[in-house]
């Protein structure tokens, strides 16, 4: 048990307040152990064991219920761990406002330390008040006059204070500012004073630098990171560059943006070098056929051509055509334009075409304007519509509305998008979360074909809404492992949905271990583990589980929860990037099976 002993030995007089630096701990110096006398001759035989030593602290009675807070411990192991016991209790109590606390003697003995301890009065705020600083600054340095009047001074209060007046006066064309206490009034253990700030010489940005062998123009990145020339300094933007720069796929940060500082005006220097981000891919898949009532195997593609950073300016055009199965084809195209008119925002336009066998065909045109920030994320306002046509030859003959439908859903969205990943293409650590929200008027057409009886009781005008979530962790395992979990999802809110409305999941993209598009879903999740053992820069084997939950909310709802296995290479060759996945999947009414596995390989070249 730790001992405390009151009594006229436990007095000490309260050291003096330096404006400057309220209070020089009592313990800089310490009295050491006595150190035993050493003996005339070595002596044989095993050393000594290490003694443990009994703290006791001799302080006034009315500060005892006050150090039992503090759960000093009793007994320490040895003196070291005595001395850095006591330290730790000094400096705990001056954290919390204890200024004048000391250990004013220490008293050894062969297993007793005892502790001459003053703790003193707290001291707290009589006020602090503005001096030369601007009330909008102090008020976003995170100042409100109530928590300096009448509360305790807390010497780490105070120091955070200090850091968020400085961020905002760096933040605001003066770097080189400075920050402290003028007028300081003590009155007993109450500290009045005002905050001044010298603000040192205003400071505007030159121009930008590159270093490197990207072609990328300066003034592209001039407006895409905010640094013009003439704007007062901000240290924000300069530490938010390298994030922005990081989230560019065309340019290699070497190092961390560098500011030289001269006459007034601060040059930023960046270090880049071209990245092949040009892209062709060609992957072929190799599928049981789908066809029971034929044998053999049926072949899948995947097409895709993205040219990035088109003369030097960020723009993009992108397109990808997929063969799914037999008989169904996928086709998007898209084009971005990076600020658009000189502003910040990022305009881009995208255009999706689907056709499911000669069930129907979907097109999905869409408009979306971005605003990129490294702090708050990627924030995207969009609208988009979805046309939705049957292609079904037999609708004359039906007596029941099909399951497909001809439909329209107009919808405007929001998307947020934040990205830490350390690299785009081959991340190691860092974070990706997104997420969206859309909602719209969903119109049902009448086709000509169907009998006008077959729409009676249908809402032909409904609210739609639609949401998705993703997120992903990459975590370094040991060398040169790495660790992804990643947990992605989306839902659709209609009283009346159909077939060719719902989500379509499966395949390398999405679902691995089935054929493409196998699942059509109103609603899904699906949670994915892989790891990733990385054999070079951009050359890794991996293993990979994905399991979904998937529900489809139709006349009859159905739920499944299907899992996918397998495992994969991917290593650079002279023509490009190679990858070769092998999976097999589980799920209603099929188990894991050699004889269902699906195998993709396939280059992916980029220049």
């Amino acid at each position: 048990m730790l001992v405390l002993l009151a009594g006229p030995a436990a007095r000490a007089q309260t050291p003096g307040l330096n404006p400057a630096n309220p209070n020089q701990p009592g313990l800089a110096s310490p009295p050491l152990p006595p150190r035993p006398a050493a003996p005339a001759a070595p002596v044989a035989g095993p050393r000594a064991p290490v003694r443990p030593r009994v703290l006791l602290l001799e302080t006034e009675a009315a500060d005892r219920p006050l150090l039992r807070r503090y759960k000093l411990r009793s007994t320490v192991p040895d003196s070291l761990s005595a001395l850095r016991a006591v330290r730790e209790l000094v400096l705990g109590l001056q954290a919390d406002a204890y200024l004048t606390a000391s250990a004013d003697e220490l008293r050894w003995s062969r297993d007793t330390v005892r502790v001459r301890l003053y703790v003193g009065e707290a001291f707290r705020w009589a006020y602090l008040r503005n001096g030369n600083l601007g009330d909008g600054l102090l008020t976003r340095a995170g100042y409100r006059e109530k928590f300096f009047r009448g509360t305790p001074f807390v010497p780490a209060d105070w120091a955070r204070l200090q850091e968020r007046i400085l961020t905002e006066a760096e933040n605001q064309g003066f770097p080189f500012a400075t920050v402290g206490l003028d007028s300081i009034h003590l009155d007993g253990a109450a500290i009045a004073g005002r905050v001044v700030l010298k603000r040192g010489r205003a400071v505007v940005f030159d121009s930008l630098q590159i270093v490197g062998n990207t072609k990328t123009k300066k003034r592209f990145l001039t407006k895409y990171l905010q640094l013009f020339p003439g704007q007062p300094f901000s240290q924000q933007r300069v530490d938010a560059a390298a994030q922005l720069l990081r989230q560019l796929p065309y340019v290699k940060l070497r190092a961390e943006p560098e500011v030289r500082f001269a006459l007034g005006r601060a040059r930023v220097y960046l270090l880049l070098d071209e990245r092949p981000s040009n892209q062709f891919d060609a992957i072929v898949g190799i599928l049981p056929n789908a066809n029971t009532d034929k044998t053999g195997v049926q072949f899948t593609g995947d097409v895709t051509i993205n040219l990035r950073n088109i003369k030097g300016g960020g723009k993009q055009i992108g397109l990808q055509w997929r063969k799914t199965d037999a008989l169904s084809q996928l086709l998007d195209v898209q084009y971005v334009h990076p600020n658009f008119f000189g502003t910040p925002f990022e305009v881009a336009a995208s255009f999706n075409l689907y056709k499911q066998t000669d069930a129907f065909l979907t097109l999905r045109p869409r408009v979306q304007v971005s605003y990129p920030t490294a702090r708050a994320g990627r924030v995207s306002f969009f609208f988009e519509q979805r046309n939705s046509f049957l292609l079904d030859t037999l609708l004359r003959t039906r007596t029941t509305l099909p399951e497909n439908i001809d439909s329209q859903f107009n919808s405007y969205g929001l998307n947020y998008t934040w990205n830490s990943l350390d690299d785009l293409y081959f991340p190691r650590r860092g974070y990706l979360l997104s997420g969206q929200g859309a909602v719209g008027t969903k119109t049902i057409s009448r086709n000509s074909e169907l009998r006008p009886e077959l729409y009676e009781g249908v809402a032909l005008r409904t609210t739609q809404y639609a949401f998705s979530l993703r997120a992903e962790r990459y975590f370094p395992v040991q060398r040169a492992g790495v660790l992804l979990l990643r947990v992605r999802g989306e839902t659709l809110q209609n009283p009346q949905l159909f077939i060719n409305d719902l989500y379509r999941l499966g395949g390398l993209n999405s679902l691995r271990g089935f054929n493409e598009n196998q699942f059509y879903t109103s609603t899904y999740a699906v949670a994915t583990a892989e790891f990733r053992q990385f054999i070079g820069p951009d050359s890794y084997a991996f293993l990979f589980a994905d399991q979904a939950y998937l529900r489809r909310d139709l006349a009859n709802a159905t739920a499944n929860e299907p899992t996918g296995l397998g495992t994969g290479l991917s290593f650079r060759t002279p023509a490009g990037l190679f990858q070769f996945v092998y999976s097999v999947g589980r799920a209603n009414g099929q188990g894991f099976d050699v004889k269902s596995s699906k195998i993709h390989f396939g280059l992916t070249s980029r220049f």
